[in-house]
């Protein structure tokens, strides 16, 4: 091997660490953290006795489902679900939908679970901040019995400042994620050998009998301690939603070289320190640091659950600007810290609002264990959703036998099932509000959806013929101003209302019109070489079509000086934008029910200025507004 091939494969190693050692931050934030509550509700919040019998169940429980449903289910299957890349419950149903028909039912029925999909991890991420937080300030509780008082206020003290640091931008600290991360599954683990090396009775529950005997002898308690173990899990969907960011292989290899092994020893730990000190299980995590590490413990863990907020909340925005980009919610006001990076798009009001739930969510249930039916309900609901819409990925995309997907996602369609069931138990306790959640963000994108359709139905109805148009203007010329003007349509193939009002107005054309429609693809991005489409026609008017993905940011400036490159005679200091200001007119018309009606206006008045969006100057923008009844 040559010195050169030596350096090329040093170089490679030593990126693929760094990769992989940002995932651990932004990927396995949430999971990693799952620990510091997951083994201590499965005893504290179902009044199960830590005997001998149910601490192994439980760990074997916990082992299985690690295995199951996040190595095998997610690590090795979800994760080919990729459309060009990218991840998340958004691209599944992209993808679970493409090609069916617009009119067929599987699209209808796709389109249902990935909105509700998307839904609970809005729920989600309202959870994770006020459960991971409050989890670790409770360590207090450990340290000193008298400071359990100071837990909810220094939890929210700390999400006042998670929060507020979002305006700017993640990729400072976003850096520190990754070590911060990598000392907490070392810590962890660390901490989880000690134990297990003092107790080593806990090694038998790798045998799946003893939790399948835990849940076959144990009845309908047993099965609502499934809501408990699920916890470990929380943070799955994290692995697929991120995967654009990081790549399948980086994931998979932090996963199954430090994650998987430091949270099986961590949990194991645990239940060798409840068998060997009789403890009733009231908080293990931290009973499991010796007294001189017991504050760094708590720091270390305060420090890891911000990361896990950091992560959901930032996937947050990643989702509500991917569903913009996609017609299932208004382009909400936004800023961009880095182009085309996830987690550097920052969304006032979708992290006020968030701040907002979570605040409520810490105040009004004030523990951890409170709040873990509801943190269940959200995350199995959202695992359900991935395992259906699976099933179709296999089948059409990946062409598999009908009885080998059938099988397979049959079975994690049933452990699913038995955990979201689980959870459900506890539905007057907290589940209602990932499912209050998930059902009114559903509503909003699917009246969003609704509304945006009854538009263009509207607009198409008064859509004047190009050709004809053109005709008509050859004839009657009208006067031609200096100067280029630019008409943004929402519409590829007509004349734009706003040229037409324009022109009847004013009576004058500027001497070159550019018609421009901006279109996003079902595709992250769309390559540079496939971004514009130029159609030359008469009397100096042409016709553009920008083509960008959903995780990418039109910048019509920028288009048109690709245009002028490719010997378009644009000059971009005398380009004048029109643009439409509709005003929404309500009536009783089919279509859609009113109150949905009176909705979607409303949302129409959220939406982010198109100046704004576009990135247009705002002194070369005139907007003509129209009436239009919906």
């Amino acid at each position: 091997m040559t010195k050169a091939t030596e350096e090329r494969g040093r170089s490679s190693a030593n990126a693929l660490a760094s990769v992989v050692l940002g995932a651990l931050g932004v990927v396995y934030g949430d999971i990693g953290t799952s620990p510091l509550y997951a083994f201590r509700v499965c005893f504290s919040s179902f009044g199960l006795e830590a005997t001998e019998d149910h601490v192994l169940g439980v760990l074997s429980l916990i082992l299985w489902s690690l295995i199951f449903l996040i190595s095998i289910k997610y690590l090795l299957l979800v994760l080919r679900a990729d459309l060009r890349g990218e991840g998340g419950v958004l691209a599944l149903m992209t993808l679970a939908t493409r090609g069916a028909g617009s009119s067929g039912s599987r699209v209808s029925i796709g389109m249902v679970l990935g909105l509700l999909g998307a839904g609970l991890l809005y729920g989600d991420s309202m959870l994770t901040p006020a459960v991971s937080v409050l989890s670790a300030i409770e360590g207090l509780e450990v340290a000193a019995p008298e400071l359990g008082r100071f837990v909810v206020p220094a939890a929210i003290v700390i999400l006042v400042v998670v929060f507020t640091m979002q305006r700017h931008g993640t990729a400072r600290i976003g850096r520190a994620y990754g070590p911060v991360m990598l000392i907490w599954f070392l810590s962890i683990a660390a901490l989880g050998v000690y134990w297990i090396s003092r107790d080593s009775r806990v090694l038998v529950a790798a045998n799946p009998i003893y939790g399948l005997r835990f849940v076959a002898e144990g009845g309908f308690a047993s099965f609502q301690v499934l809501g408990g173990v699920f916890l470990v899990l929380t943070g799955g969907e994290a692995l697929y939603a991120d995967m654009g960011h990081f790549g399948r292989r980086p994931i998979r290899l932090g996963w199954f070289t430090l994650v998987l092994p430091a949270l099986l020893l961590n949990y194991f730990g645990q239940g060798a320190l409840v068998l060997q000190s009789a403890s009733d299980a009231g908080h293990p995590f931290f009973e499991m640091a010796p007294a001189w590490g017991l504050y760094p413990l708590i720091v270390l863990a305060t420090a890891a659950t911000i990361v896990a907020s950091q992560a959901v909340i930032s996937g947050a925005f990643s989702i509500t600007y991917q569903a913009g980009r996609l017609g299932y919610l208004p382009h909400f006001n936004s800023v961009h810290y880095a182009a085309e990076r996830r987690g550097q798009v920052y969304i006032p009001l979708v992290n006020w609002m968030l701040f907002v739930a979570t605040l409520f969510l810490v105040i009004g249930f004030r523990s951890s264990g409170r709040l873990a039916g509801a943190y269940g309900v959200a995350v199995s609901g959202a695992m359900v959703i991935t395992s259906l819409l699976i099933f179709v990925f296999v089948r059409r995309a990946l062409q598999w036998n009908i009885v080998v997907a059938t099988i397979l996602s049959g079975a994690f369609l049933t452990v699913d099932l038995l955990f979201l069931g689980a959870n459900l138990t506890r539905f007057l306790q907290g589940g209602w509000v990932p499912i209050m959640v998930g059902v009114g963000v559903f509503v909003l994108m699917s009246t969003w959806r609704r509304g945006r359709e009854l538009l263009r139905q509207r607009r198409r109805a008064d859509l004047v013929n190009a050709e004809e148009f053109l005709v008509g203007l050859a004839q009657e010329p009208p006067f031609r101003a200096p100067g280029t003007a630019v008409f943004v349509s929402k519409d590829p193939t007509g004349v734009p209302a706003t040229l037409i009002d324009n022109l009847s107005r004013n009576h004058v054309l500027h001497e070159r019109v550019v018609l421009l429609t901006l279109v996003t693809k079902e595709l992250p991005r769309v390559a540079q070489s496939e971004r514009l489409e130029i159609v030359r026609l008469p009397l100096q008017v042409t016709r553009m079509i920008g083509n960008y993905g959903f995780m990418q940011t039109p910048n019509i400036p920028a288009l048109l000086n690709e245009a002028r490159e490719l010997g378009e005679d644009i000059d971009l200091d005398d380009v004048t934008y029109f643009i439409d200001r509709d005003t929404l007119v309500i009536t009783p018309a089919k279509g859609m029910a009113v109150w949905r009606k009176r909705l979607f206006r409303f949302l129409t008045l959220s939406a982010r200025d198109p100046t704004q969006r576009f990135q247009i100057p705002a002194d070369r923008v005139i907007e003509i507004g129209d009436q239009i009844k919906l």
